[in-house]
C-alpha cells in the first residue's frame, strides 16, 4: 500500500468513527463489537450479559431464546456467555469479567459461596444491576430474582408421590449437583412434603453432575446399593431421562415410581410411555423474557418486585396427551 492509499484509508477511518460517534451522541446509543466478528457493528441502547450454567444446555438455551426475543424488541445487545460444562469457578470468573467490561446489566444464575456475594456487591458498586435467574441468592445484593419457586416445586413433587402411591415407599434422590442452590431448595421442599407421610422416606442421594449418563450411573449405583428402593426423584432436567436408563440397565422389568423435573421432549415421551410418572414443569423461555424486561425497568429507574416467580405445574400422562403444557410450550 503506497502513501496516498494509506492517507485515504486514515481519512475514511476517521470519517467512519466520527459518524458513529455522532450517532451515539445524538441518539444516546452504544456501539458494541460482537465477539469474534469485529467488523459487525450495530448501535444498541443497552448491553446486557446473560451468564449461563452451560452454553450448550438445552434448558439454558431456552432462557437465552426468551431473553433474546425481549432484547431484540427493545434494541438491547444480549451477550450469552458461560462455561461449556458447568464449572463454579469459571462462572464466577465470567461474572467478574463482565463487571470489568462495564456492561449495563448482568443476568446470572445465583451461585453458592461468599465470592458470589462479593462479586454482586462489586457490580452494584460499579453501577451494574444484577438479576438472578433460575436460582436465587436472596442475601446477595441482586435486585430481582426471576424463575421458579424451587422450594414449592419440590413440595409439589413430594405431594404427587404421596397421592400417587400406596404403602411403604423408599425413595432414592438423584441430584444434578449437590452444590446447586436451586436443587437444594427443591430437595428441601420435597422432604418437607413427604414428612407429612410416615410411610415415605428417603434412603439415599446421589449426584448426576447435570448429565444424562451421570444420572444413569447414579441410578444404577443407588439401586445396587439399596434394592429396597421403590421410587426415584430427579431434581434437574436431565435426571429423569437418565433415571429411566439406569433402571433399564439395572432391571428392565422393575416397576418403579419416577418423578422428574422439567419438560424436555424426551421426558414427555417417557411419561407417555409410562416410564416416568410425573414431572414438574418450568418455563425457562418466560424466565429469560421477564429477566430482560425487569432489567430494562431497572435501567429506566422504575420500581420492580424483587421476586418474579414463573409458573410450575405437575405434569402427568393426561396432560401430555391433552396438550395442557401451558406457559410457553417450552421444554427443558
Amino acid at each position: 500500500m503506497n502513501r496516498r492509499q494509506k492517507q485515504w484509508l486514515l481519512v475514511a477511518s476517521l470519517v467512519f468513527f466520527s459518524i458513529n460517534l455522532g450517532a451515539m451522541l445524538l441518539y444516546g446509543k452504544k456501539t458494541f463489537y460482537v465477539e469474534d466478528h469485529p467488523a459487525a457493528e450495530q448501535s444498541y441502547d443497552y448491553h446486557f450479559a446473560l451468564i449461563t450454567e452451560e452454553v450448550g444446555n438445552a434448558y439454558w438455551r431456552l432462557i437465552e431464546n426468551g431473553a433474546k426475543e425481549a432484547a431484540e424488541n427493545e434494541n438491547v445487545y444480549l451477550e450469552y456467555i458461560g462455561p461449556s460444562k458447568s464449572d463454579l469457578e469459571e462462572k464466577l470468573q465470567t461474572l467478574d469479567r463482565m463487571i470489568s467490561a462495564k456492561v449495563d446489566g448482568i443476568i446470572t444464575q445465583g451461585l453458592p459461596g461468599q465470592r458470589f456475594l462479593d462479586l454482586v456487591h462489586k457490580a452494584r458498586e460499579n453501577g451494574i444491576p444484577v438479576i438472578t435467574v433460575d436460582t436465587d441468592v436472596p442475601k446477595s445484593e441482586r435486585q430481582v430474582y426471576v424463575g421458579t419457586n424451587n422450594y414449592e416445586a419440590g413440595f409439589l413433587a413430594g405431594q404427587a408421590l404421596i397421592v400417587d402411591t400406596k404403602g411403604e415407599q423408599n425413595v432414592g434422590v438423584i441430584m444434578g449437583s449437590f452444590e446447586a442452590l436451586n436443587q437444594q431448595e427443591r430437595l428441601d421442599g420435597f422432604l418437607d412434603a413427604i414428612s407429612n407421610s410416615s410411610r415415605i422416606k428417603v434412603v439415599d442421594q446421589k449426584e448426576s453432575n447435570i448429565t444424562e449418563i451421570g444420572a444413569a450411573q447414579a441410578t444404577y449405583s443407588i439401586l445396587r446399593e439399596h434394592p429396597e428402593i421403590t421410587a426415584l426423584f430427579g431434581t434437574s432436567a436431565l435426571d429423569g431421562v437418565g433415571i429411566v436408563q439406569g433402571i433399564r440397565e439395572f432391571n428392565p422389568s422393575e416397576d418403579m415410581y419416577v418423578a422428574a423435573f422439567d419438560i424436555l421432549p424426551e421426558t414427555l415421551s417417557l411419561i407417555e410411555d409410562e416410564d416416568i410418572d410425573i414431572t414438574i414443569s418450568q418455563y425457562p423461555k418466560e424466565m429469560g423474557k421477564v429477566a430482560v424486561e425487569q432489567m430494562l425497568k431497572i435501567q429506566q429507574e422504575e420500581s420492580v418486585n424483587p421476586f418474579q416467580y414463573t409458573a410450575t405445574k405437575v405434569i402427568r400422562k393426561d396432560d401430555v396427551r391433552n396438550g395442557e403444557l401451558i406457559g410457553n410450550g417450552d421444554a427443558r
